[in-house]
Parts: C-alpha cells; structure tokens; sequence
C-alpha cells in the first residue's frame, strides 16, 4: 500500500496561485504541485501560472488550445502531493497524529494535541502557511495570504516545543513576551493606589459595591472585546495590514495557544486599550466614583488575564478544571464560540455558550 495522500481544502489550493508555489487540480480532485515544472513547461510558465490555484481538466483536454497528450499526463502525476477535500473532507486534520475525530474547524481532536509539538518541516510542507522557524509577523504581512485561507490556518492550532516562536525577530521581540507574574507585580499596585484615591471621597459602604460593579463591568468588556475585536473575522478586511493586525492582536495566541510567554496581555498593549475607558469612565462619573469603578475593572482584568494563564498551564481545582475544559474547546473545537474566559455567564446570555456535544451524545 503506499502512502495516504493529503487532503488539501479549496483556501489552500486557491492560496498556490503564484510562481513561489503553484497548485493545480485535475478532475477537481487530484492536486499537483507543478512549482519546479513552470520553468520546463513547453508553452512557458505564464500558461500554468494563469490556472495555478484553479483546476485544469477543461484546458488540458481542450482540442482548440491544446489538447495534451498521454506523456503530459503521466509527468504530471510525479508531482502529486494530495487530494483536495470534498465539502464533508474540507477542514479535516492533514498532519499526522491528529484524532480522526478533529474538530472541521480546528482540524485538532482533543485538548492533550494542543501540547503535541509541532513538525516544523512537515508543518510547512503541508500546509505552505508559516515557518516556525522565522519571524511570524512579518511572513503575514509578506506572503499576502488570502483572508480565507489565513482565518483556516490560523485557527489551526501548532505548538512551537520549548520556548517561543520568533514573532518579530529584532529588539522587539522582548516587547512581545509576557511572563504571567508580571501582571500583579505592575497592575496591583496600581490598582491598590487608585482604590486608595477613590476611598478619600467614599465611605467603605459606596467604594465596595462601586469596585464589584468595575469587576462586573470588566467581564462584559471581556465578553465584547474577546468576541468583537480579536474574533472580528468575519468582518476582517481581505487585506495584509489588517491580517498582520489580527495576527499580533490575538491570531499569533489561537495559531500557538500553548506559548507561555504570549497568554497574557503585553503591559504596553494594555496601556494602550485601558486609556479610553479609563476616560470614559471619568466622563462619565465623578471623580472618585470613577476612580472606584475603574480600579475594580482593572482588577477584574488582572484575574483575567491570570485566569487565562493558569487555564492553560496549571492543575486546577474541579470547578476551574471545567473552565479550563471549556476555553480550550475554544480553540481545539469551535473558536467562533466560547468566548467567555473567566465564565460563562455572557456566553449563555448571547447564544454563545460552546456545548459539550461529547458528553451529550454519551448521555443519550
């Protein structure tokens, strides 16, 4: 028996459409690279480049351009890879070890593949999208990946082995790394000190319950901003600013969600994202009222961004196991729902609560 051919989704075919990497298909389903023929081909390489991404049965076979001969055909299988997927094929896991139960979006089966390091060279051979091995950003921004095609393997979780995988590649990449213990040490005080502003205005009895409606305010904005904005990918621009955007914002996080040096936010980008509410908040309300609510937010958004950490690198106890469960679902199993991090409760009040379908159909 020989080796099982690759499955190949339409976003990938359509993605080798160029001179550094052209696919083509025959029939609709056998997929050839014919890369390294586009120079040896008789009429040149402009005639392939024309159909690369596309498939080419009809012009193959057509008697008024050129109708190929059997030899054609038999030099085209050297350069099979894989077969492309059928609708009910399209997405499934393409590298080996994967479950063949994978999620259709995430082609990962369980939460245990998501620490399964990743074959670097195999990785990029099959799926042609980022080389671990170099600097993230800045192939996003370069190999202009149509916005299809980026959203399915972004989503397509790797995991890098020990250590981070090169984002920038310069005197950035510091900027870009994050150990968890930094948050409390920067934020807390922070947090501490402007409680002690808002206690000089109110009484014990107003700056409790204005500090848990911060926290409270802060899963909302948890909620919005996790599900609007990193997971705006339906309304993501087809462009490479924007996909370069998405991937330093939070695709980087779902691409290698096992990185412990990425799980937090960096200090410097939260920064930026606090500022408007932190005048919005003191538009809005008297000083020390506002100062209240905003300190019990931002400690909100300290037991986030911890919460997140340890949901993906620590034992937990039963209840916060069940959270854990349930985040990382959202990325092995279904990253368009789930988008609570420290609960539920705006899952299930927006229609988004991800469901362990697993444990139902057992139950049934």
């Amino acid at each position: 028996m020989g080796p099982t051919l690759a499955l190949i989704t339409s976003a990938e075919l359509e993605a080798h459409n160029n001179k550094k990497s052209a696919y083509v298909t025959l029939h609709h389903r056998k997929v050839y690279d014919v890369t390294s023929f586009l120079n040896e081909h008789p009429g040149g390489a402009e005639l392939i480049l024309d159909y690369a991404g596309k498939d080419v049965t009809d012009i193959m076979g057509d008697i008024i351009s050129h109708e190929h001969s059997e030899s054609a055909y038999e030099i085209l299988d050297d350069y099979l890879i894989g077969l492309l997927a059928t609708p009910e094929e399209e997405g499934r896991a393409m590298t080996p070890g994967i479950d063949k139960d994978a999620s259709s979006l995430t082609g990962v089966g369980s939460e245990e593949d998501l620490s399964i390091t990743t074959d670097f060279d195999q990785d990029y051979k099959s799926h042609s999208f980022l080389d671990l091995r170099k600097p993230l950003l800045m192939q996003v921004f370069w190999n202009n990946f149509p916005k299809k095609f980026y959203l399915q393997q972004v989503h397509r979780p790797r995991h890098y082995g020990n250590g981070s995988a090169p984002l920038f590649g310069n005197i950035l990449e510091p900027l870009s790394k994050t150990p968890w213990y930094v948050i409390p040490i920067i934020w807390l005080p922070c947090v501490s000190y402007g409680t002690y502003l808002a206690s000089r205005g109110l009484s014990i009895w107003a700056l409790v319950p204005l500090w848990c409606v911060g926290i409270f305010i802060w899963t909302f904005v948890e909620y919005i901003m996790h599900r609007m904005l990193f997971h705006m990918d339906d309304r993501l621009p087809d462009h490479r600013i924007a996909i370069t955007l998405h991937f330093l914002l939070h695709g980087v996080h779902h691409y290698l969600p096992m990185d412990k040096l990425r799980l937090v936010m960096p200090p410097a980008l939260f920064l930026i994202l606090a500022t408007p509410f932190y005048r919005l908040a003191h538009f809005l309300f008297p000083y020390h009222i506002a100062m209240a609510i905003f300190c019990g937010g931002i400690f909100g958004y300290i037991c986030y961004d911890l919460t997140h950490y340890f949901l993906h690198h620590a034992n937990l106890p039963p209840y916060l196991k069940e959270l854990k469960s349930y985040h990382l679902e959202h990325h092995y199993k279904n990253y368009e729902l789930g988008f609570g991090v420290t609960s539920k409760f705006w899952d299930v009040v927006f229609g988004t609560e991800l469901v362990d379908t697993s444990a139902r159909s057992k139950a049934a």
